[in-house]
């Protein structure tokens, strides 16, 4: 009898172990010893000529972001340790150069909590700030730099009126702090209404979505010809960043409100003399229009003989509602106000107005009012 060895009869298996090594290394899909270790750099395809939109894109952000600048708003702290004042910066926004003087403009929410303010240029220069003028209720500023002309390079002023759905556009500005980017969409609809900080209704809003986000507040908003339609104002966004709608103030509302700001230090209003009733205690009265409160005297509504509310003997006598002006119906602050914009100081209105019960007419002169 044949003895077997220590481990047994594995004569045979250790043959197919060997046979399969064999097979996998003549046949294997991953041979190694028929790989070429020898490479060169593949060969560059010519690209060809940018296509048309690519170079429209390129001219626009090259003659535009010089215009385009950076604003820093920093605020004065107590340091922890110490009464010392110290300087935090607080908030990033962007804005564009209006004229050769140094004016800029930008949002007003961008500078409104800031004690002290800068502006970095194109070239990276950086200058000392002044709020010239705002008016908060169009979400607009002016500041004042003292930079040389060689860095001054004003926005080129567009038209917002006739503007289409669907055409396409282009913002720039500072987005999270970085410096100079560009963003391209189209407009997705026109006359929307957004709030300003103050609680006013801005309407005639642009909205796009090209790609806005914190740091491009007060930046431009440019048609396909380079030139300024809106400040980009806000976004709608559940997180905070870009989802897909901007917002911008039209250029229309920029070119007139901009050269009050410069003059003026702020937007002279026409109005007519009078206070009004809070709109929720008008309501509760029962008052279906504006109620007046008090008449400025010698004012406009005065010299007219409207009536303000009063009381006597503990009882409230209504004074006049008004209810249109020029044959345009008002329900609200933010009616009269918005509807008065479209006036300038001089011009004369005709109110509609309810008095004891009755319909009067009367017509009066717009002053400027704060």
């Amino acid at each position: 009898m044949q003895r077997k060895g220590r481990y047994g009869n594995i004569g045979p298996f250790v043959l197919l172990l060997l046979v399969a090594v064999v097979l996998w290394y003549v046949f294997g899909s991953d041979d190694l010893r028929f790989v070429d270790r020898n490479a060169e750099p593949r060969a560059v395809t010519a690209r060809g000529d940018l296509a048309e939109d690519e170079k429209n894109t390129i001219d626009i952000f090259r003659e535009s972001a010089p215009s385009v600048v950076y604003i820093t708003s920093i605020a004065l702290r107590r340091g922890l340790f110490s009464l010392n004042a110290v300087e935090i910066p607080q908030g990033t926004g962007s804005g564009f150069i209006w004229d050769t003087d140094g004016r800029i403009v930008t949002n007003y929410h961008v500078i409104s909590d800031a004690s002290h303010i800068r502006v970095t240029m194109a070239d990276q220069s950086s200058y000392k700030a002044v709020l010239i003028g705002a008016e908060p209720d169009k979400d607009l500023a002016v500041l004042q730099v003292s930079a040389p002309a060689r860095v001054l390079k004003p926005i080129v002023v567009g038209e917002a009126k006739n503007l289409l759905v669907g055409q396409k556009v282009f913002a720039i500005g500072n987005p999270f702090g970085l410096d100079h980017t560009i963003t391209s969409g189209i407009i997705s609809a026109l006359g929307r209404e957004i709030n300003a900080i103050t609680g006013r209704t801005i309407r005639d809003v642009i909205q796009t979505d090209a790609a806005i986000n914190p740091g491009n507040s007060g930046g431009p908003l440019l048609d396909s010809a380079g030139r300024l339609i809106g400040v980009n104002t806000a976004i709608y966004s559940p997180s905070g960043a870009y989802a897909g709608i901007g917002f911008a103030v039209p250029v229309e509302e920029i070119n007139r409100v901009i050269p009050e700001l410069i003059k003026h230090g702020r937007v002279m209003k026409p109005g007519i003399g009078v206070t009004l009733v809070d709109e929720r205690i008008a309501a509760r009265l029962g008052v279906e229009g504006i109620l007046i409160r008090d008449v400025e005297k010698g004012g406009p509504a005065d010299r007219a003989g409207l009536r303000p509310t009063r009381q006597y003997l503990g009882e409230v006598i209504l004074g006049d509602i008004i209810t249109a002006i020029n044959g345009t119906e008002v329900r609200s602050f933010d009616d009269i106000r918005t509807l008065l914009e479209n006036y300038k100081i001089g011009d004369e209105v005709e109110l509609r107005i309810i008095r004891d019960q009755k319909i009067v007419s009367t017509k009066m002169q717009l002053v400027a009012v704060n």
